[in-house]
Order: structure tokens, then C-alpha cells, then sequence
């Protein structure tokens, strides 16, 4: 048990603070109902503890390392047939907040029961956060609790201005770093296979080569 939890659940104010625990979770419900109800196809907007966060535009370093990368991963996981990779607009709805992560990954066998016209996915198996002066936070601290929390598999933060990829993998329903670096190889825990050069989600020319690959395969 959580330090925390365990701190309410010995304390003689124990009932009282789960009637205040129900008091927020119910209103915060409501503004969650809310949400769904206003929110709009193409609108990059979340839902993240009870607060709706409308997102900012991003800069062309940040956008050219979610178009690099996505090329490759929806490419390889067209080729092998392996699920579905959705990108930043796709909201999945975990348990209590509502993200609409840069890009992610759901394994075939929960891909193929997936609708035309759906617009709520669940926890995927595999994310790619893009980080920005903005959204570090939230990636770092709250997402990396949810996702973990939730089973997703394996997570990565990119750091476009530093060029650099974390590669956290799931043990034990917490995220432990398996990778971080600027350079070299990075391979999936989760998508079989899928092996990339960290360089060529900076650079279109390494980006292209990496394509050349998956395609030859």
C-alpha cells in the first residue's frame, strides 16, 4: 500500500475524508460528462484530473519528430499487420482522465474490434509523448502515473530540442528506464520487431533510409 493511502486509511478521519474523496470524484463526473458532451472532432483538448486542458500549437521541432517517427511505426505496422497506430487527436479514456497522446500503438487483437466511427479508445499498449515546455509536466508526472497505472506496455518520451528518446517499459505497474539516449539503436519491448535508429526521428535523411528498410524487409 502507498504511503499516502495508508496514512488515510489509519487515520480515525478516515470516513470523513472518503465523503470528501466521493464529494470531488462526483463533481468532478459531472464536468467529465460535460466534456463529452461539448467536445469536438478536431479539437486537441484533454481531461486530466477534473480539469479541461486545451493544448497549444506546437513548434516544427516538435511536429517534425511526430511526422518522422509516425512514418516509420504506421509503415512497419502496416507491412506486418500487427495492430493500429493512431495519432495525437485519437483520445483514449483510462479511468479517470481523457489523453490524447502524440502517438500509440493497440496490438491486433484489441485493434480489430475497433469501429469506423469511434471516437473513445482504451489504454493502448505502447505511447510516444512528445514533450514541450507546456506539456512536461503532465507527461512526466501524471501521464507516467496513469499509463503505468492502466498496463500500457511500454512508454516513450521524446525530447525533440535535445534529440533524445527515454524508453520506459513496465515492471510491475511501474515504469522503469530501459534507454535514454541521443544516438544509436532503440527496439520495441512491445511491437515486435520494430528497430530504429534514434536518429532518424530528427533527421529526414536517416528517417528515409529507416523507411528504405522497413520496406525492403
Amino acid at each position: 500500500m502507498e504511503s499516502v493511502l495508508e496514512n488515510i486509511v489509519n487515520s480515525p478521519k478516515l470516513r470523513i475524508y472518503s465523503k470528501e474523496i466521493d464529494d470531488i470524484l462526483n463533481e468532478e463526473q459531472k464536468r467529465r460528462k460535460e466534456f463529452y458532451e461539448t467536445m469536438k472532432e478536431g479539437d486537441k483538448v484533454e481531461f486530466i484530473n477534473g480539469e479541461i486542458i486545451f493544448n497549444s500549437q506546437v513548434k516544427c521541432e516538435h511536429n517534425r519528430a511526430a511526422v518522422l517517427l509516425l512514418r516509420l511505426l504506421s509503415s512497419y505496422v502496416s507491412f506486418k499487420d500487427l495492430g493500429f497506430v493512431g495519432i495525437e487527436k485519437l483520445m483514449i479514456s483510462l479511468t479517470r482522465n481523457d489523453y490524447e497522446p502524440d502517438i500509440c500503438f493497440f496490438e491486433k487483437a484489441k485493434s480489430d474490434s475497433f469501429d469506423l466511427k469511434q471516437m473513445q479508445f482504451p489504454a493502448p499498449d505502447f505511447i510516444v509523448e512528445i514533450i514541450s515546455p507546456s506539456t512536461e509536466h503532465n507527461d512526466r508526472v501524471i501521464k507516467f502515473e496513469d499509463y503505468a497505472a492502466h498496463g500500457i506496455k511500454e512508454y516513450w518520451i521524446i525530447d525533440p530540442g535535445k534529440k533524445t528518446i527515454e524508453q520506459y517499459i513496465l515492471d510491475k505497474n511501474r515504469y522503469e528506464l530501459f534507454l535514454k539516449s541521443d544516438n544509436g539503436l532503440i527496439k520495441s519491448k512491445v511491437i515486435p520487431g520494430f528497430e530504429i535508429l534514434i536518429e532518424s526521428v530528427f533527421n529526414e535523411e536517416e528517417n528515409l533510409k529507416a523507411l528504405k528498410k522497413i520496406i525492403n524487409q
